[in-house]
């Protein structure tokens, strides 16, 4: 194809798209003036856009979820092959790849066993994180008259944590701006404070401090009422919030006080699940045995539409008992949970990581990411924090290093531009929050090298350099 025909196929898509297309997470107003970003085709960690410019993809896939990275033959044959075998059929029925995927991947959760080993846990399916976590709220809820009076329905959520998109996962959500105008929110949530040691909201030093943070949920228990809450849902490694990992002490203090209040712990890996932080969930770094993990994104890395609700055999079995003439049964579907291509991409999705031993590359390599970005710190005081952990990094930029004033977020916007502009794709805080939508997202996939990583970090680094106080 000449290049004629090239550039007039392109305009012709662009044209399209501007006219019918209605993009997540952007103001439309910017396509009066610049054409909207076209992504045509992807291999590796690389991606090339309709007119034909190529771009080192440090956010997988905008946001994180191509984990193994673009073009893998393997998974697309293994979702082709099953669609033609067996596409579709409700959940309420079963299927070969759902089955096979669901015992695999409670193989890599063995905190979801019984004490003696003899329960595994469950796997229910279905479409994306926010559903995942909604169908936990749903259980919750239930359960609460399933074993009493539906007084125990409240769920406590942490500060700065994302869960989703619908109006119960927003309620759940510790980000005001995206919250603003989409209220009223469904009662029965409530927030406690966030684990940021460098913006600690009781004004401690870690090392000095009594883990405040975390007896903070104590708090929220007792302030709400211990006989009316029934779970705790957090991040294992705050994402969309700011890429905040929790100290060591943390969540053992989560767990304590979730087993004093009969809590149930809800952990949502829709974004640290499958590998990226260096084990296959983000949680396994912590000590912590939690009651229903939900995860999506990473699960397939993108190849097909898939979530999962993981939950222990003792919740599942608060819903199993002889339901004959009764409500006490989970009465919930998911259309798209039914769809085979989900659990066949994951399995080929698991292959790869397995067989590439991607998770010890994420080890190695994101400590180098992590060395990497120090040096940054050193040479710029505009960055005032490097946290992360893998392959999940955040660097927090200050316009005063003393004070820890935060960036306004269109420094950030440039940053992030200007690195796209050396053909490197960065992500950040996206409107998230009044004043702290001053952090570079960092999150390429589980294949990237160390030269991967040293072009993203450069082109950080020419940036910041291009663009000083």
């Amino acid at each position: 194809m000449h290049n004629e025909e090239i550039s007039t196929q392109a305009a012709e898509i662009i044209s399209s798209d501007r006219e019918h297309i209605w993009h997540h997470l952007t103001p439309h107003n910017a396509f009066k003036n610049s054409d909207p970003l076209i992504i045509k085709s992807g291999i590796g960690m690389r991606v090339t856009d309709i007119k034909g410019t190529e771009y080192l993809d440090a956010t997988s896939g905008g946001v994180w979820s191509v984990n193994v990275g673009y073009g893998r033959e393997s998974i697309a044959n293994a979702v082709r092959d099953q669609l033609l075998e067996m596409c579709y059929f409700a959940n309420s029925a079963g299927s070969i790849p759902g089955a096979h995927f669901a015992e695999r991947l409670l193989q890599k959760m063995p905190e979801m066993q019984d004490a003696d080993g003899a329960g595994k846990g469950k796997v229910y399916y279905s479409n994306s994180g926010s559903e995942a976590n909604e169908k936990v709220y749903k259980m919750v809820r239930q359960l609460a008259h399933i074993n009493g009076d539906g007084r125990r329905h409240k769920i406590i959520f942490r500060d700065r944590d994302y869960h989703g998109s619908t109006i119960g996962a927003l309620s759940s959500t510790g980000h005001q701006q995206r919250k603003e105008q989409y209220g009223p929110f469904a009662p029965g949530f409530s927030e406690f404070a966030h684990g940021c040691c460098y913006r600690c909201p009781f004004g401690k030093t870690y090392g000095s401090c009594d883990i405040e943070c975390a007896k903070d949920l104590e708090t929220a228990i007792l302030r709400e009422g211990p006989d009316q809450v029934g779970a705790v849902v957090l991040e294992p490694i705050t994402a969309g919030g700011g890429i905040i990992p929790p100290v060591p002490e943390y969540f053992p203090i989560i767990q304590a006080i979730c087993k004093k209040y009969a809590v149930l712990l809800h952990i949502d890996e829709v974004v640290c699940g499958l590998g990226r932080t260096g084990k296959w969930f983000g949680y396994q770094h912590y000590d912590v045995k939690p009651d229903l993990v939900t995860m999506a994104k990473g699960l397939a890395s993108g190849y097909a539409a898939i979530s999962c609700t993981v939950a222990t055999d003792k919740v599942f079995n608060q819903f199993a008992a002889d339901d004959a003439g009764t409500l006490n049964y989970f009465r919930d579907i998911s259309t798209f949970g039914g769809c085979t291509g989900g659990p066949a991409a994951g399995l080929a999705n698991m292959d790869i990581i397995e067989e590439e031993n991607l998770l010890n590359n994420v080890v190695q390599m994101g400590e180098h990411l992590k060395d990497r970005l120090f040096g940054l710190q050193a040479k710029y005081p505009v960055i005032g924090d490097v946290r992360g952990k893998g392959f999940f990094a955040g660097v927090e930029l200050v316009s005063d290093r003393s004070t820890k004033k935060p960036m306004h977020e269109s420094y950030a916007m440039k940053i992030v531009a200007h690195c796209m502009a050396q053909g490197v794709l960065v992500g950040r805080t996206n409107r998230s929050f009044t004043e702290f939508n001053n952090n570079l997202c960092l999150s390429p996939a589980l294949i990237a090298s160390r030269r991967d990583i040293d072009d993203i970090v450069d082109a950080i680094d020419h940036a910041l350099a291009d663009n000083p106080l």
